[in-house]
């Protein structure tokens, strides 16, 4: 996996190819991410670059948050800095209120670097990993699609139940996976190999094709897409600004 950037999805609108054709975009703010620790097999058993988005307020954060990014003297700092132990390097920053890991290799980073857009400039796709809206406990014929009972006489006040979900004498029970009123939505969701429309390096804004989960303003994860067997690129040519 390559690294990617963390950020919130602001959300849709469209944009026009020259030749007038119109395009679904999710309006995407990417980074800029603090890379705050660096993962390595010695230390941790595997390599992975965690990085993190989007300041918290200093009195917002607890004292473990802002030990992770800035140094904070204490007497345990004090002791094990007289034993001879070295702390681990800070990345001197706020503490971040977004923070996940991108299991890739750690050559070329280091902890405080900052990641900026520039991460996708020779990618033409990426996934987007969100949690989709919650929509609370819901009844079959909105979580799956049943399409419920007849509305016909004899049919009393059962319209939108599921109907019969056991077997008869064997086995006897309910089967496991059976689809089943319940939480609906507030799931993590992967969605990949979407095409990159633009990049706006000034605004750290990126432009992709179609929809993403999740509400305005919800947290994503966005990496270069591994889809095989080949990523998609958008071809088009929108019309100048």
């Amino acid at each position: 996996m390559s690294v990617g950037l963390l950020g919130r999805k602001i959300g849709m609108t469209q944009v026009y190819e020259v030749s007038g054709k119109v395009v679904p975009v999710t309006v995407l703010e990417l980074g800029p991410c603090d890379v705050l620790q660096i993962k390595t097999k010695e230390n941790d058993g595997y390599e992975a670059i965690q990085v993190g988005f989007g300041d918290k307020k200093s009195s917002a954060a607890s004292r473990s948050e802002r030990g992770h990014v800035a140094n904070i003297d204490s007497k345990r700092q004090e002791k094990r800095a007289a034993s001879g132990v070295q702390s681990a390097p800070k990345a001197g920053c706020e503490a971040k209120k977004f923070i996940k890991e991108f299991a890739t290799s750690v050559e070329g980073f280091k902890v405080g670097q900052k990641l900026d857009l520039s991460v996708f400039d020779n990618v033409t796709a990426v996934d987007v990993i969100a949690t989709s809206k919650g929509r609370g406990y819901s009844g079959t014929m909105t979580r799956h699609n049943f399409k419920g009972q007849r509305a016909s006489h004899g049919v009393k006040k059962c319209h939108r139940h599921m109907g019969g979900t056991g077997c008869s004498a064997y086995p006897s029970r309910v089967i496991k996976g059976k689809r089943m009123p319940g939480q609906y939505g507030n799931v993590r969701i992967t969605v990949r190999n979407i095409a990159i429309v633009k990049l706006d390096k000034e605004n750290n804004l990126m432009l992709i094709k179609g929809s993403v989960p999740g509400p305005n303003n919800g947290n994503v994860i966005v990496r270069p897409t591994n889809y095989q067997p080949r990523a998609r690129k958008f071809e088009g040519e929108l019309v100048a600004n």
